[in-house]
C-alpha cells in the first residue's frame, strides 16, 4: 500500500491539457503539512528531474521547460497535491511522480505524442 497514489494520466494531443493529482491516503496530516511537495518525471532513457514543486515556506518553483505551462497547488485539508499541464508538447512526455518529503508515488504515464 502506497503513501502517495497518482491519477489523472494518459494520452493527450499536442496542444491539450491534463491534470494530475497526488494524494497522501494513508499520511498523517501533521506530517503532510510538514513536508516539501513536488512533481518529478523520467522520460524513456533520461533521469528523473524536477517539474515543479512547492517549499514549506509556500514558495514555488519550476523547471524552465515547463515555466508557464504547469501549475502545481496542494490542498493541505485533503492531503492532495495537483499538477495542471497546458499546452502540452510531445516533450512532456514521461512517467510522473509525486514526491511529498521523502515519500515517492509510483507514476503515473503522460504522452504527448508527436
Amino acid at each position: 500500500q502506497e503513501q502517495l497514489v497518482e491519477s489523472g494520466g494518459g494520452l493527450v494531443q499536442a496542444g491539450g491539457s491534463l491534470r494530475l493529482s497526488c494524494r497522501a491516503q494513508r499520511m498523517i496530516f501533521s506530517v503532510y503539512r510538514s513536508h516539501d511537495v513536488g512533481w518529478y518525471r523520467q522520460a524513456s532513457g533520461k533521469q528523473r528531474e524536477l517539474v515543479a514543486r512547492i517549499l514549506s515556506g509556500g514558495s514555488t518553483e519550476y523547471a524552465d521547460s515547463v515555466n508557464g505551462r504547469f501549475t502545481i497547488s496542494r490542498d493541505n485539508s485533503r492531503k492532495t497535491v495537483t499538477l495542471q499541464m497546458s499546452s502540452l508538447k510531445s516533450e512532456d512526455t514521461a512517467v510522473y511522480f509525486c514526491m511529498v518529503g521523502d515519500f515517492w508515488g509510483r507514476g503515473t504515464q503522460v504522452t504527448v505524442p508527436s
